[in-house]
């Protein structure tokens, strides 16, 4: 017999009024996010945002799009989901500012199952923290219910930040032979690689509440330090003049990302002994036998972000983004074939 009762939209799994208790939970994180340019706030069907009144005078937009990868899946398993907004907002803005762009304003995607509110309220203000961070807003978004779709307690999500800078401004711009590279600390594996990572993980039997082999807390705990955010102290530099180019080092490490800043043709030499890489790297390398060089072109390896400079200003960049709490090492020099030639080793 045909059921002929009647339905709703919440007897088919999706509840609208957790939706409307998720956006009055997070309007004051997002009222913290405003600055010079933000013309509306949440809720409406598009979000305005004026370059001008951002102090832009001939803007040209920069935008970008990410997401957190399988390191949810950790973050989801061990309950602490708080950082993994502020990974969101990191994995776009660290990219705008590699163009020479000033990170303006931030959307994000948020996709459930079943939308759990105090769970996806601790995401959202992640993302409201790492953009307030960055000195970008955030003035929408989108929060999908969708039964069916996604396991109980699992949800994905996905960031869209765009950017501004004067038009002629944009890097990378005269990088040259001899060039210097300075690198700036990561503040752990950040948000690439945790295929990788969870595979080596199970290998060892360990449990994500586990004491963590290479640091304080749990195993879970390091494992889900956020990203670093290099806006304003690279945005410094950049102002201060010297800065011909930067490369955020995300998935495909130094290897790979150095590279996609540098002139055709033209390579760099890297001294693996410059610096020392963070205990959780030797442990990740240790427990799955991974190689150096697979290392290397799989995580960031302890350097989130390389500025390649010019060499008259090598000394005084490094001394400024040092007054800015950053890590910064002189890794080598830009030159020779295309490629990353390595020097030394990581440990």
């Amino acid at each position: 017999m045909t059921d002929k009762t009647a339905l709703s939209y919440a007897d088919a799994g999706v509840d609208i009024d957790a939706g409307n208790a998720l956006v009055d939970r997070i309007k004051p994180a997002a009222r913290a996010t405003d600055r010079p340019g933000v013309m509306s706030g949440l809720g409406g069907f598009g979000a305005l945002f004026d370059p001008r009144a951002a102090g832009y005078a001939d803007p040209v937009l920069v935008a970008a799009t990410d997401g957190v990868g399988t390191k949810l899946r950790i973050a989801i398993d061990t309950g602490r989901v708080d950082g993994v907004g502020i990974d969101l907002v990191a994995m776009c803005v660290n990219d705008l500012v590699c163009q020479g762009a000033e990170p303006l304003f931030f959307l994000d995607y948020f996709a459930t199952g079943k939308l759990a509110v105090e769970q996806a309220a601790q995401v959202v203000e992640g993302i409201a923290e790492g953009c307030r961070r960055s000195g970008c807003a955030l003035i929408g978004g989108e929060t999908a219910e969708m039964p069916g779709m996604y396991q109980a307690g699992d949800f994905d999500l996905a960031g869209f930040a765009v950017g501004a800078m004067e038009r002629g401004c944009h890097l990378p711009q005269d990088v040259a032979e001899g060039d210097v590279l300075l690198g700036l600390g990561s503040d752990g594996v950040h948000s690439n690689g945790y295929s990788l990572v969870r595979r080596i993980v199970e290998r060892t039997g360990l449990a994500w509440d586990a004491p963590s082999p290479f640091g304080k807390g749990t195993l879970g705990q390091g494992l889900l330090a956020p990203t670093r955010l290099y806006v304003r102290p690279v945005l410094a530099a950049i102002r201060a003049g010297g800065v011909h180019a930067a490369a955020h080092i995300t998935g495909g490490g130094i290897t790979e990302n150095l590279p996609r800043v540098l002139p055709e043709g033209m390579g760099a030499e890297v001294d693996l002994d410059s610096w020392q890489a963070p205990p959780v790297f030797r442990w990740l390398a240790e427990e799955g036998r991974v190689p150096e060089g697979e290392m290397l072109k799989t995580f960031n390896c302890g350097i989130g972000m390389i500025l390649v400079v010019a060499p008259d200003r090598a000394g005084a960049l490094a001394e400024q983004l040092r007054q800015e709490s950053e890590q910064v090492v002189p890794l080598g020099t830009v030159g020779g074939a295309a490629g990353v030639r390595y020097a030394g080793a990581l440990w």
